[in-house]
């Protein structure tokens, strides 16, 4: 007996298994360019409605141009926000529950990430 697959049925396992990894590896690609965003607001600040109304205008979803024309802006606009909250914590004496991060945030201000 040596190390070489035996029996067509351990092909068809080997076969069947690198299968698997590649659409596993596809999927992880797929998931990695999906980029989710949180929308976060007080009670009745009409977060569902932006939703809603997203769902409305575009029944079929975005084109790729579309999502590729929007990406930029949807992206700036997060993080001038994100950038507005954290300028905000500062003035308002708010800390960061870990401290690390206060750090890793002070060096995007300083190097204009």
């Amino acid at each position: 007996m040596g190390c070489a697959i035996s029996s067509s049925g351990e092909k068809e396992a080997v076969e069947r298994s690198k299968k698997i990894d590649k659409d596993l590896r596809a999927d992880g690609e797929r998931a990695a360019r999906e980029v989710k965003l949180l929308l976060l607001g007080a009670g009745e600040s009409g977060k569902s409605t932006i939703v809603k109304q997203m769902k409305i205008i575009h029944e079929t979803g975005y084109s790729k141009e579309e999502c590729e024309q929007y990406r930029p802006v949807v992206f700036s606009n997060t993080i001038q926000s994100l950038m507005a909250i954290i300028r905000a914590m500062g003035q308002l004496r708010i800390d960061f529950a870990d401290c690390s991060k206060a750090v890793s945030i002070e060096i995007s201000f300083q190097t204009g990430l």
